[in-house]
């Protein structure tokens, strides 16, 4: 097999733990070049994690001979972009999530890489984890029966931050796409896609309770499944705590169990209440990062991809349309 060189625009947070220390430790990949628009960050980025090039314009990373690939880790509002430029290099793309700000934009990135012949994935991680494949693992082998519903309840208190009024780009839609729900939400939703199956009819409302910013911190939403499961989901993000779980109902027993906290799975059945621990691997990406190596050296395929990541965001638009689209009945 060959070695995948990597390219990453925008090395921010998510690319100190992971993502970026993934394409080094991956069998067969190899992280060769990074991009920051600020010239001294990207230096000091390129030194402490041993890469051996460093840019400040994107266009010049994208088309470095020794980068095979790029991964795009910037605010989704440029995803779009760096996508298009570089499946016009020629070059495969791993976006981080949300895929874009909207689903318009996705299928847009999606018909660039059809059109120059280049895969496109996704960083939903969660479908290559062994604590999540240990999830689907249980739910298809029949512990708790035929799948009835699925609950979904997360709710996180406001930042200090945003209680100040400096606002994250995460709550800023023009450049996230919409709030939390957008960042955090779809991690759970496109798991739902991964374990469940696409989601084909989806109802939601979303609001503004807490008045820290223009994005939508409340959002209620149900869904059925194309395999006849129904689900309900309720986000809110001006809470009093941080909590997160999701629920597996069917007809010999329930699985619950959290997308973003580590805490073991808890299975209900005849035989009894059962813990099964969840243990994430120190760098999240890497497993996902070792399905598109693998794939781009023609051995398997990875579980996320653009047309995945495209339903995800079909189903968080879909769910937020009305706030945005401010279509509440008036003067009734």
């Amino acid at each position: 097999m060959r070695t995948i060189r990597w390219g990453i625009i925008g090395c921010g947070n998510v690319t100190e733990k992971k993502s970026g220390p993934g394409f080094q430790k991956a069998d067969h990949s190899e992280l060769v070049a990074v991009m920051r628009r600020n010239k001294e960050l990207a230096e000091d980025y390129a030194k402490r994690h041993n890469v051996p090039k460093w840019y400040t314009n994107a266009e010049e990373l994208v088309n470095d001979e020794d980068v095979d690939a790029v991964y795009i880790a910037t605010p989704p509002s440029s995803h779009k972009e760096y996508a298009i430029l570089a499946a016009k290099a020629s070059k495969p793309v791993y976006v981080e999530k949300p895929m874009a700000l909207n689903s318009t934009e996705c299928s847009e990135m999606i018909e660039a890489c059809n059109e120059n012949g280049v895969p496109l994935f996704v960083a939903f991680y969660r479908r290559a984890m062994p604590a999540f494949l240990k999830v689907k693992e249980v739910v298809e082998s029949g512990a708790i029966g035929n799948i009835r519903f699925v609950t979904t309840v997360h709710h996180k208190k406001a930042s200090e931050q945003e209680k100040n009024g400096e606002l994250p780009w995460r709550v800023q839609p023009e450049i996230a796409g919409g709030g939390h729900f957008f960042d955090l939400a779809s991690h759970t939703l496109d798991y739902l896609d991964f374990l469940l199956g696409p989601i084909d009819k989806v109802n939601g409302v979303a609001s503004n309770q807490g008045g820290l910013y223009k994005a939508e911190d409340m959002v209620s939403g149900s869904y059925i499944f194309r395999s006849g499961v129904q689900g309900t989901g309720q986000w809110c993000f001006n809470s009093y705590k941080n909590e997160d779980w999701n629920e597996i109902v069917g007809d010999k027993g329930s699985l619950r169990f959290s997308t973003l906290q580590e805490k073991p799975m808890i299975l209900k059945n005849a035989d009894g209440e059962q813990e099964i621990n969840m243990i994430y691997p120190e760098h999240v990406q890497q497993p996902l990062i070792q399905t598109i190596v693998n794939e781009l050296n023609g051995e398997g395929e990875s579980p996320s991809t653009g047309q995945s990541a495209l339903r995800t965001s079909r189903v968080m638009d879909q769910m937020v349309a009305s706030f945005y689209n401010d279509t509440t009945l008036k003067d009734c």
